[in-house]
């Protein structure tokens, strides 16, 4: 049976797709970007850790909504949260309790944090931020790593199109865990520089994931202080699984501003920058809205989503999932033969082949992996949730050893 044979409704709706949306499916979640022919191209239903396609083949879902689903696909106290207030309604001409107490609940959370703000994506916050950085500074310079992601607005945007030199003309990067690098940078623009943005560990697309060396953010970080450069962080990513107070306790410094977006609403669409008391008087001057980011349900769900992290120690069921899970595909991987690369935290584990720099073996390894149910991603990192368990893992990691099987007998 051939991949179209077996997924009749993908491909027709598919075929819908591209005559009335350019390319079809766009962006991260594009096919050209997975595995064509393989993948899920279209959703119908999820549960756990378990994801329906339109066609209804079924995955052990190792992607979680690419990082939004931390406690599992239809989450029932989650869910009955979310009714409750849907009920009572969700946009409102104003805000309802449920955005000041999320701002209550961060602010006592996030050990620096005196205040909170909202929206709907991660490039929301993070580029409201490099805004706040350049109110409260006067200056118009942003140093960044290269090769981090940091959303998709024109100044940090991964994609070429519709862009103009102007909209990077002030943002400089400088290579993650090379201390000379940053320095080098800071003394090329200095008195120039609003702000310093990085994520709590290197997480590149078609990358290893590459931890803080020992003394690089301390760096980054005395280097703000001293030049009173706004130290921001992005925890979208990485936000709340590594730490119930945000990343940069994990790892052991203090950000300025902290971006948190992916778990903190289960998968319904919430973002949130918080930040110091200096910074109060410049965030409240950069103009900040839209007709959806007070939504009242989101807000509610990010409430109990927070509370159930911390009463379930989820991150510590994250944690030890994922070393699970690599721990597995590293034994069988050797067991043929074959040599890969476990890199960042296990909570979200990025796996790449030795000296498979064009990504075939990893798309071949993912592709054998999706015709058994168990779908990994090629080139982004994984995520692990709390729906994720041993019986879970233990799966996943059978089919890996068969993929395995069949790339030792290929080569």
């Amino acid at each position: 049976m051939t991949p179209q044979e077996s997924r009749p409704k993908t491909e027709a709706l598919f075929a819908r797709a591209v005559s009335v949306i350019p390319g079809g499916i766009y962006g991260h979640m594009s096919p050209a970007h997975s595995i064509p022919e393989a993948a899920p191209y279209f959703a119908e239903r999820a549960e756990g850790c378990r994801y329906w396609d339109i066609d209804g083949r079924e995955f052990i879902d190792f992607m979680c909504g690419f990082g939004t689903m931390i406690l599992g696909y239809a989450h029932a106290e989650i869910e009955s949260v979310a009714a409750a207030q849907r009920a009572r309604g969700n946009c409102f001409n104003h805000p309802t309790q449920h955005f000041v107490e999320l701002a209550e609940e961060l602010t006592s959370r996030i050990d620096f944090a005196s205040w909170a703000v909202f929206g709907k994506n991660g490039s929301d916050m993070t580029t409201w931020s490099i805004q706040v950085a350049r109110e409260a500074t006067g200056r118009k310079k942003i140093l960044m790593v290269r090769g981090a992601y940091h959303g998709v607005d024109a100044w940090c945007t991964p994609g070429h199109g519709g862009l103009i030199p102007e909209d990077r003309l002030h943002v400089h990067s400088f290579c993650w865990n090379d201390a000379v690098d940053f320095k080098a940078a800071l003394d090329r623009y200095r008195g120039e520089i609003a702000a310093v943005i990085i994520t709590p560990f290197h997480h590149p697309a078609f990358g290893q994931s590459d931890m803080p060396e020992e003394g690089f953010i301390e760096t980054i970080e005395s280097s703000c202080r001293e030049q009173e450069i706004v130290f921001i962080l992005d925890d979208i990513r990485a936000g709340f699984r590594l730490h119930t107070g945000g990343s940069h306790r994990f790892f052991g410094f203090d950000p300025d501003i902290s971006c948190f977006c992916k778990a903190l609403g289960n998968g319904y669409p919430i973002s949130s920058a918080v930040g110091r008391e200096a910074l109060r008087v410049p965030a409240s001057k950069v103009f900040l809205t839209g007709s959806y980011w007070n939504n009242a349900v989101p807000m509610a769900v990010a409430k109990a989503c927070l509370r159930i992290l911390d009463r379930d120690r989820v991150i510590d069921h994250l944690d030890a999932m994922g070393r699970r899970l690599i721990d597995g595909l590293l034994e069988v991987s050797r067991r043929y033969g074959i040599e890969i690369t476990a890199s960042g935290p296990p909570a979200l584990p990025y796996i790449t082949f030795a000296e498979d720099r064009s990504f075939r073996l990893m798309q071949r390894f993912c592709r054998a992996c999706m015709e058994q149910g168990v779908f990994f991603h090629p080139h982004h990192n994984w995520f692990l949730s709390a729906a994720h368990h041993e019986t879970d893992i233990d799966q996943a990691i059978d089919a890996a050893e068969l993929a395995f099987s069949r790339l030792n007998h290929e080569n």
